[in-house]
């Protein structure tokens, strides 16, 4: 019987080398593909030795794309103008639809491959992207914005795992890639080495001081340049005469002006979001909603007006930033979401 060939994207490190070698084991064709996407070569080189290594040790071809152009235009050239515009960018989430189920989707189809695999902590059920076992590795806030044609040829294999479980397996099965002592995980955002603000500096004048003010728009202190301030950040900037935290609540790049207030005043029960992945036939009703990566689920009554998903909270979420995605669930499968604003 003829085996379903796999195109499992590589980065080098623990989860999609393991995740080629479950592949393996389970008896599909593999064949590796590694995304050359920042402009890092020194890293790409360390990865690419590692992506070979699987290569040799699995006894699969490794491909290697290079796909600079294409993310430059669709992730980091968005993320340098979110931040110019005052907003929090979310740059895995635009990634995922965009270059490894989009881009390297249609790489993989070229080279015969039915499936395509990654490293992903997420599971699919029925016909849905769904959340991982492993509640503390759950990614799939970060894949909302995929297609349905690629969910129905999409493979994780890591979703019904536990991180801490598989990593001393996964390092005794891959020795190359070090031991529980010496292995480092990944970075969450591939292109920032340090800090996002060191790749603004190449780009825009990211440290332009300006006034902090109230709700009021009274002047209280003073900041770095808005730049440097996301909803929720509560250090950075100068208060005269605080005596207690103040928080950021929004940014007007415009004026170079940062908001501050209380905490209380960073919490709502509204929000709203230009949709991108939400079915035209989504029907209203209670559901839980996520409005950032490491944000718990919360109960809202979320409906869809025209292009907006509107959703009314059923108890306050904390720093709701524009840019960063809300996706709306039906227990723990994902049914889409859309861009805060």
């Amino acid at each position: 019987m003829k085996k379903t060939k796999v195109a499992a994207l590589l980065s080098g490190g623990i989860d999609s080398s393991y995740t080629a070698y479950l592949l393996k084991e389970a008896g599909y064709e593999v064949e590796g593909v590694y995304l050359k996407l920042h402009e890092d070569e020194s890293k790409h080189a360390i990865n690419i030795a590692n992506v070979e290594k699987v290569g040799e040790f699995l006894d699969i071809k490794t491909h290697v794309i290079d796909a600079k152009a294409e993310f430059k235009k669709v992730v980091y050239d968005a993320f340098v103008a979110s931040y110019e515009a005052g907003l929090t960018p979310n740059p895995c989430a635009l990634c995922n639809p965009h270059m490894k189920f989009g881009l390297a989707l249609r790489k993989a189809l070229e080279m015969g491959c039915e499936k395509i695999a990654t490293g992903h902590y997420a599971q699919v059920k029925n016909g849905r992207i769904a959340e991982a076992v492993d509640e503390s590795k759950d990614q799939s806030y970060f894949l909302f914005g995929i297609s349905q044609e690629a969910i129905e040829r999409v493979i994780f294999p890591l979703g019904g795992l536990i991180k801490e479980e598989l990593k001393p397996i996964a390092l005794e099965k891959l020795p190359w890639l070090g031991s529980l002592q010496t292995y480092k995980e990944s970075q969450d955002v591939c292109f920032i080495a340090n800090d996002y603000m060191e790749i603004l500096r190449l780009h825009v004048k990211a440290d332009e001081p300006g006034t902090v003010t109230d709700q009021e728009g009274n002047t209280v202190g003073t900041h770095q340049g808005y730049m440097h301030y996301t909803v929720g950040k509560r250090r950075g900037f100068r208060i005269d005469g605080a005596h207690e935290p103040h928080y950021v609540l929004r940014t007007d790049p415009k004026t170079n002006t940062v908001v501050v207030g209380k905490k209380e005043e960073l919490q709502t029960t509204f929000v709203r979001a230009k949709n991108l992945s939400l079915p035209v036939d989504f029907k209203e009703g209670e559901y839980g909603i996520k409005v950032r990566y490491r944000s718990p689920k919360v109960r809202a009554h979320v409906r869809l007006l025209g292009e907006e998903i509107i959703a009314q909270l059923q108890e306050p979420v904390y720093g709701v930033a524009a840019g960063q995605a809300l996706v709306v669930y039906e227990e723990d499968r994902v049914l889409g979401g859309g861009w805060l604003e």
